[in-house]
């Protein structure tokens, strides 16, 4: 990876949505409900959540790029095929010639039963994203900034997220995704002090009940918000499953309640909201209709099979906050989109 120069004159790309971290390959089972050790088939699929909150955020009409990094070999190849195919820009993906692009494995076991299982080994090239590499001026000039918890958790990604944020200097729509997965830590504890210094450099912080109390040592999600935002964010979001989403700010308070939908595979329905969180913030909504929209793109997502395949348009969400039904075929491996490549979890 190397920093693009931009020259006299010359102004650095803007993206609507940039997005930094996490990339692989995901396999999935087209048997649901079986063990692992008995499927027989598989779909292949773009992986890594960052990567993938580009895909949905592409999906919705945003320009949108992705910073990160795979090996140099046939998975990296369809990295780069999946991107242009999804319309992501992928000039910053690179290849790091000695590490293997990461596979990650499921079962599919609905409605709440999805074990992941990391190839990562040696280490991710994705953890290899170099500070001195990037491309600062674009981080500084895309309208929003997205990043995960992830790529804090060794270095020299730590360093290069650094990097970015004091660029951006906590410019607005930059957003940390809280993504906590254990398996990538020595502990919970030096990940809640590495998140917890991050918080400070960014405007919006996003997840679940389980990442929120690794950031804040609380599963209250209203106390969990007011810790984000005493910790310097604007907004918190937290995602609360089945008992909807919580989004803070310093003067408002709102609640949304889930949108009901027939699970199939919940792996995708991070990265929807994600996107369609980006797309909702940039359009400059009401935090109540931008948290509707965003949860009603992932509700979509969990009743479908795929996942890049099956990311939302901005009309099937309307659909679905009109009163239309999230169920689809449309994402499932027999379907033409599910033929598609890519696929998004939250892997």
């Amino acid at each position: 990876m190397s920093a693009p120069a931009h020259g006299p004159g010359t102004p650095p790309p803007a993206f609507e949505v940039l997005t930094m971290g996490r990339v692989g390959v995901d396999v999935y089972p087209l048997q649901v409900g079986v063990p692992l050790r008995k499927v027989t088939s598989f779909g292949r699929y773009l992986g890594g959540s960052p990567t993938n909150v580009a895909v949905a955020a592409a999906r919705l009409g945003r320009s949108s790029a992705v910073i990160t990094r795979t090996g140099a070999d046939p998975f990296g190849e369809f990295v780069h095929d999946a991107l242009a195919e999804y319309g992501v820009d992928d000039r910053y993906v690179t290849a790091v010639p000695h590490l293997p692009t990461p596979v990650t494995f499921c079962e599919i076991r609905p409605p709440d039963d999805f074990p992941l299982y990391f190839y990562r080994h040696p280490k991710a090239p994705d953890l290899e994203i170099l500070p001195e590499e990037l491309d600062l001026p674009a981080v500084t000039a895309s309208a929003l900034f997205w990043a995960t918890v992830t790529g804090l958790s060794a270095e020299p990604s730590l360093g290069a997220h650094l990097a970015a944020w004091r660029a951006r200097g906590r410019a607005r729509h930059t957003v940390l995704d809280l993504d906590y997965r254990p398996m990538f830590w020595p502990d919970a504890e030096t990940a809640r002090e590495r998140v917890r210094a991050a918080l400070g450099q960014v405007t919006v912080a996003v997840g679940n009940l389980d990442e929120a109390e690794v950031a804040t040592g609380t599963r209250d999600p209203h106390a969990a918000g007011r810790a984000l935002l005493d910790a310097g964010v604007e907004l918190a979001i937290i995602k609360q499953g089945a008992a909807g989403v919580l989004g803070m700010t310093a003067d408002t308070t709102v609640e949304v309640p889930p949108v009901e939908v027939e699970v199939v595979n919940g792996l995708g329905a991070g990265d929807a909201f994600g996107g369609a969180l980006c797309h909702g913030l940039l359009a400059g909504w009401p935090l109540a209709r931008t948290l509707r929209f965003a949860n009603a793109a992932g509700a979509i997502v969990a009743g479908r099979l795929a996942c890049a395949p099956a990311m939302p348009t901005a009309e099937e969400i309307e659909a679905v906050l009109a009163g239309g039904s999230p169920d689809s075929p449309a994402g499932s491996p027999d379907s033409p989109a599910g033929s598609q490549r890519g696929g998004v979890t939250d892997a």
